[in-house]
């Protein structure tokens, strides 16, 4: 019989590897090289939280009020496509990763843009709260240690990535690159949001 915590793991790597707002969002702060550590705790911690509420039962209150989730869907789409059109500015108008003429964000900005990549996406609640909470109590007595397993999927998945990012800076050091890489945000935001408004 497979160990919970392995299978929580190997769900959550499997559901959280796939190119979205908040990794899209965590690649772009590695690169830049800002506020990393604070955008990694606090995408770890929001799994945390709503891996724990999936699994104490909240999942099966989401899918009793599908009304709730119409709400947070538009405006979760609404600000993905808010977010990709800067993407989009600012792949017009593209600027190379020079650390003594770059203008970093204020932490407070950054962790706000971070939580609202994270709690306005419905689909951030679908995977951990409805989809992980259920596989989780699947395991009754163990359901806790399938959310360790999936808590720590998290962490080392945000870990790498953000951490991971920075090696790339070299590659951003040309105005090219960033356009390139907001170009493709901004067609991954507008894409998902479009998407989360019309499904």
């Amino acid at each position: 019989m497979s160990s919970p915590v392995l299978l929580g793991f190997l769900t959550t790597m499997t559901l959280i590897a796939a190119i979205g707002a908040q990794n899209a969002f965590v690649l772009r702060q590695g690169i830049r090289g800002e506020h990393v550590i604070p955008v990694i705790a606090m995408c770890t911690l929001s799994d945390l939280i709503l891996i724990a509420a999936g699994i104490a039962g909240v999942g099966a209150l989401i899918s009793a009020h599908p009304d709730a989730m119409t709400v947070a869907k538009l405006g979760g789409a609404a600000f993905l496509i808010g977010y990709g059109v800067l993407a989009a500015r600012r792949a017009f108008r593209p600027s190379a990763l020079n650390p003594s003429e770059r203008n970093p964000a204020r932490l407070a900005e950054v962790l706000l843009t971070c939580a609202a990549m994270t709690w306005l996406n419905p689909h951030v609640y679908l995977d951990t709260v409805v989809l992980l909470g259920s596989l989780a109590n699947e395991h009754r007595d163990q359901r806790w240690l399938f959310g360790a397993g999936s808590v720590a999927a998290s962490a080392l998945w945000f870990t790498g990535l953000g951490l991971g990012a920075r090696r790339l800076a070299g590659l951003f050091a040309t105005p090219l690159t960033w356009r390139i890489l907001d170009g493709t945000i901004a067609v991954i935001m507008v894409a998902l949001g479009a998407w989360m408004a019309l499904s």
